[in-house]
């Protein structure tokens, strides 16, 4: 891409969801993230009406008598985008790619989050970290971030979420919120999303099309694997073969699904043809 299209694509961008983060999301970002992070600040003793989840049962057993942790939110927070830029990314059937889409996700996230006071960091990732943006503030930054989303060419097309999300483990020790974008096409996803909901505020986005689901019956057509390469010759034109795919399409989705839920990360499916608005707001709204 050209510079003059891809700083033109990025302004446009910009525009659309700077507003949006001001108009739409600033609120109820504010709300839903709203002291996620804290950090302790002294004992005192126990009230009638404190969560007994607060209670320091080290301190009550020194002086025999209840005592409660108090914590104090912390002034900024950090946000971390890791987003999936493998070769499934460049999929689109409508006027966007995904990776297009996920673009714009982004800025609203990071719009949203500097409106907010918070510094806001990303990871590119295919089978690996290919990009590590460290957090920071101000429209600079978030630009390089939007740019390097639209822009930036992975060496590898495969995909590894579980890899990915241990190194940020370890590259980030500070708790934070980590939105996880991806397609999710990868299975046995658990442990590791459990692992780091357990270190950090996770919070799943998965993003699909809806074509994804559903074979066009074209008769006999060439597929080619976007991560992989393998080409492969199929007759759209059978039934069982297009209802087979569909069946697994559903499959992937509900096990994806529940590996949500059993980690207990939040998570949003957002459609491309549907719009990111409406499944952010109600994340937003539910937590």
């Amino acid at each position: 891409m050209e510079t003059s299209e891809l700083l033109k694509k990025v302004r446009k961008i910009e525009i659309k969801t700077k507003g949006l983060s001001k108009q739409v999301f600033s609120g109820e970002y504010h709300s839903a993230f709203k002291g996620k992070g804290m950090a302790f600040s002294e004992v005192r003793n126990y009230i009638p009406g404190d969560e007994i989840r607060t209670i320091d049962w080290n301190v009550t057993a020194r002086f025999n008598e209840p005592y409660v942790k108090v914590f104090e939110e912390e002034r900024e927070l950090t946000v971390m985008l890791i987003v999936d830029i493998s070769g499934s990314e460049s999929f689109g059937s409508s006027e966007v790619l995904k990776r297009e889409f996920i673009a714009e996700i982004g800025a609203v996230l990071a719009f949203s989050a500097t409106q907010n006071n918070d510094k806001i960091g990303a990871i590119l990732f295919s089978d690996k970290i290919e990009l590590y943006i460290p957090p920071k503030k101000g429209r600079k930054h978030i630009l390089r971030i939007i740019r390097e989303l639209i822009e930036f060419k992975p060496k590898s097309n495969l995909t590894n979420i579980s890899e990915v999300v241990q190194h940020f483990n370890n590259l980030i020790k500070k708790r934070a919120i980590a939105f996880l974008i991806s397609d999710f096409l990868e299975s046995n996803l658990e442990n590791a999303l459990k692992i780091t909901a357990k270190k950090h505020d996770l919070i799943a986005l998965r993003v699909f099309d809806e074509r994804e689901k559903e074979l066009p019956n074209t008769g006999m057509t060439l597929f080619s694997d976007s991560e992989t390469g393998q080409k492969k010759w199929i007759n759209t034109s059978k039934k069982r073969v297009r209802e087979t795919y569909y069946n697994n399409s559903l499959s992937r989705e509900h096990n994806i699904l529940e590996s949500f839920k059993k980690s207990k990360v939040d998570h949003a499916n957002i459609c491309i043809q549907d719009g990111y608005i409406h499944p952010l707001m109600n994340l937003f709204k539910k937590r």
